[in-house]
């Protein structure tokens, strides 16, 4: 959450001339706001329509970025096998700038404490499915972008 998987994403997608999805968007046009849907439907109906829309994303290919609780719905990870996974990190000091007037759901009570809470809680399956992370913290996007561009075209030189 906050560490600039669609910005990043989308630049990356650009830079591999494939597709760029990303999931939250998915949702968003299909089915409303994200703060309104937890609200009125809760988090469980929203992982739902989470698997769903990186199961669709996953058929189409290219580079796909997924919310950041994406990975805690078993059918969300299920989708995501056999795909190549980025972990974008980011440090308190640099997130807290980024969510700042945020309206993501899981921060609405809580701010920085509730974000470091939910990356603790997350910490251990991001772990197991991430192939390389690439801390976004504070060097230009820029090089975040070659760092991963350059990964994907040689899995085998390793993370950033």
């Amino acid at each position: 959450m906050g560490a600039g998987k669609s910005s990043v994403g989308k630049r990356v997608a650009k830079a591999l001339g494939v597709p760029f999805t990303d999931t939250d968007r998915v949702i968003v046009r299909e089915h409303g706001r994200i703060p309104t849907i937890f609200a009125e439907r809760g988090e469980p109906a929203f992982r739902l329509l989470e698997a769903d829309a990186v199961r669709s994303a996953m058929s189409t290919g290219g580079v796909i970025a997924v919310g950041g609780g994406a990975v805690t719905h078993a059918d969300t990870r299920a989708a995501l096998s056999g795909a190549r996974i980025v972990l974008l990190t980011v440090s308190p000091e640099a997130v807290a700038e980024r969510i700042a007037g945020s309206d993501r759901p899981l921060l609405a009570s809580g701010g920085l404490d509730a974000w470091q809470t939910i990356t603790d809680e997350r910490a251990a399956t991001y772990a197991e499915l991430a192939h390389i992370v690439v801390d976004t913290s504070r060097r230009p996007m820029s090089h975040v972008v070659a760092d991963i561009v350059a990964w994907v075209r040689d899995p085998n030189r390793g993370a950033p």
